[in-house]
């Protein structure tokens, strides 16, 4: 089977991973914005690019993990999250963990989604 891979802006790393009908990937805000709710916006756009350019789409989601900087940040998040997940036939089985983040980073989501 091949592996199909999505460079990234960071290196030794790549945006997603694509094999055996699955794509994995993951994102960050790109543009370092202030505050939870902008950073998760921007990193939930970044993270749908990749699965629409790994030929999959949000809709596809099996698995989220969302590292937050800040757990007390997890309400604000998660209403952001809800808004962009749409329906529940569309809600991934989805963990957050508290952890340091690099940089300004306030938010990082990796997931695991199907392909068509």
């Amino acid at each position: 089977m091949t592996i199909k891979r999505l460079p990234g802006g960071a290196r030794g790393r790549s945006r997603a991973t694509v094999h055996g009908g699955l794509v994995y990937a993951v994102a960050t805000d790109p543009e370092e914005a202030e505050g939870i709710a902008a950073q998760t916006r921007n990193t939930l756009a970044a993270l749908e690019a990749t699965l629409v350019e790994a030929g999959s789409d949000k809709t596809r989601i099996l698995q989220a993990t969302v590292y937050l900087r800040d757990m007390a940040a997890k309400p604000e998040m998660d209403e952001v999250w809800c808004d962009w997940i749409g329906p529940e036939a569309n809600w991934p089985q989805r963990a957050c963990i508290g952890t340091d983040l690099a940089g300004k980073d306030l938010i990082e989501v990796v997931v695991t989604a199907t392909l068509p």
